[in-house]
């Protein structure tokens, strides 16, 4: 029971950071990953502007569902896009991504008040302690306000967790940074 309800407080507490687009609730289809597509053509006066691409359809282990992408501007895209990209560096065990994604003073508080540091939760995921296989992101939700923002979902986790096999649904709501241009997990 004590490693069911870790399992759970770890599952709640993490700062997963992503996200995808459907409209009927259903994973990306190929035209709407092609809508996430942001670019500018140069203006008359031949001024370059940055072509911004974020394509989800390259996180085989993440399915973002409840969001039409096209609605969302370029900043609430970025985050999305940095969520969905440390959910499947979660599901790969792909520690250097997971801390290009998370505040190095980064805490994981635990519904059973258990704290970890960024270092102590990435062990227990690269150890396979924690053995992440598919994270849903239902219903997603991005508020951007300047170099801060949030996103509160659903988390869907096909998990294996200190030995409990299981799919958890948990609503949360996770704090983003935008520090040097890149949109980062924080406190």
């Amino acid at each position: 029971m004590k490693r069911v309800i870790l399992l759970i407080a770890l599952l709640i507490t993490m700062p997963v950071l992503s996200a995808c687009n459907t409209e009927t609730g259903g994973s990306v289809t190929e035209s709407q990953a092609q809508n996430t597509e942001k670019s500018s053509a140069p203006e008359a006066e031949g001024e370059n502007k940055e072509i911004m691409k974020y394509d989800f359809k390259e996180f085989s282990n993440v399915n973002i569902t409840g969001i039409d992408l096209s609605s969302l501007n370029e900043e609430e895209l970025a985050v999305l896009y940095a969520q969905a990209r440390y959910c499947q560096a979660m599901t790969d065990a792909d520690i250097r991504t997971m801390r290009e994604l998370v505040s190095e003073d980064m805490v994981f508080t635990h519904m059973s008040g258990m704290q970890q540091t960024r270092e102590e939760y990435f062990a227990d995921v690269a150890d396979g302690s924690l053995n992440y296989f598919t994270i849903g992101i239902a219903d997603p939700v991005i508020r951007v306000d300047g170099n801060k923002a949030q996103i509160t979902y659903t988390s869907v986790l096909n998990a294996n967790a200190y030995g409990a096999r299981g799919t958890f649904r948990m609503k949360g709501t996770h704090h983003c940074e935008k520090r040097n241009g890149a949109w980062i997990a924080v406190n």
